[in-house]
């Protein structure tokens, strides 16, 4: 269980980096740019674009404060607030994958590596809360 748990610590400081230059992206007047590929396939019009925010609140705020949430958790091995965690950042990461594509017509790929991140999270956290039948497990 500790792997999982410096697995999880990992992926969340590589979140974290991921997070922070969206939010960087979002504070700027003039954004890196270095992930705008082509019309399709571009940052600055997730970051700049009406999905910047989400209630007022930049989106990109809400990725990095909850990948230092999942940092924190998997630090002092709270699981369940691990599973809460990633569980809210799959829903939130899928809501916004859905709108970048079919109503943005956009791919972010600095948010696709942050949605991947969540996913490999999501997956830890299950087998972290994954619960044991102590009659089963002396068999």
């Amino acid at each position: 269980m500790d792997k999982l748990f410096k697995l999880s610590a990992g992926l969340a400081a590589f979140g974290i980096l991921l997070a922070s230059y969206l939010f960087y992206s979002y504070l700027a007047p003039t954004p890196p740019g270095w992930c705008d590929i082509s019309t399709a396939v571009n940052c600055d019009a997730v970051t700049k674009g009406p999905l910047a925010e989400f209630l007022g609140v930049p989106v990109s705020l809400v990725g990095l404060i909850g990948y230092i949430t999942i940092l924190y958790a998997s630090l002092m091995k709270f699981k369940k607030l691990h599973l809460f965690m990633v569980s809210f950042g799959m829903i939130f990461c899928l809501r916004l994958t859905y709108l970048e594509i079919f109503r943005e017509n956009v791919f972010c790929p600095v948010c696709g590596a942050c949605q991947l991140v969540m996913l490999i999270l999501f997956i830890i956290s299950l087998k972290l809360n994954r619960r044991h039948d102590p009659i089963l497990a002396r068999q």
